[in-house]
């Protein structure tokens, strides 16, 4: 039988930090630069500084999940603040992935829904490949085939100077 190691203080170590301590998630808006940058950063669609200089000051309710006062994070509540509310901008940077960041940004985007929309409110998201189940334990169901999400684009997107094509 071998003993138990000892923990890192009686070591005379210091003990290693809990991953998700470590993160600090605020009730915040995500300024333009935070939003630009995380969105590709991880994974996301790149938007233009002009779309997120114009939509996110229509945020309903944001969040900022920050690492050592950097931001790794976000998430956004968007709609009329009545009828329809749209849950968006759902990321954790890749290195950061794993670790329950994104069940704290749902978390407090689901709290801050629970507060304020009506009963009868429709509140929805796209979820992207496995987020899906993500979603599901915050009771997001699948729609289709009742209903189908559908988008619609511009025809230029300034900031890849092109217009869409299929694989958009």
């Amino acid at each position: 039988m071998t003993d138990a190691p000892l923990p890192a203080e009686a070591r005379g170590e210091t003990p290693a930090e809990d991953p998700a301590d470590a993160f600090d998630l605020r009730s915040e808006t995500p300024s333009v630069d935070t939003y630009l940058a995380l969105r590709p950063a991880c994974g996301l669609g790149g938007m233009s500084r002009e779309a997120a200089e114009r939509g996110l000051p229509n945020t309903l309710y944001g969040v900022v999940l920050y690492h050592r006062g950097e931001p790794v994070g976000m998430g956004r509540l968007v709609g009329d603040d009545g009828c329809f509310f749209v849950v968006t901008d759902i990321c954790v940077l890749p290195r950061h992935q794993g670790l329950g960041l994104g069940k704290r940004i749902m978390e407090a985007l689901s709290e801050e829904i629970d507060r304020r929309a009506p009963d009868a409110a429709y509140v929805s998201l796209i979820a992207d490949g496995d987020a899906k189940y993500l979603y599901e334990k915050y009771g997001f169901t699948e729609t289709a085939p009742a209903s189908v999400g559908m988008a619609r684009y511009p025809l230029r997107k300034p900031w890849t100077d092109r217009a869409p094509g299929p694989a958009d």
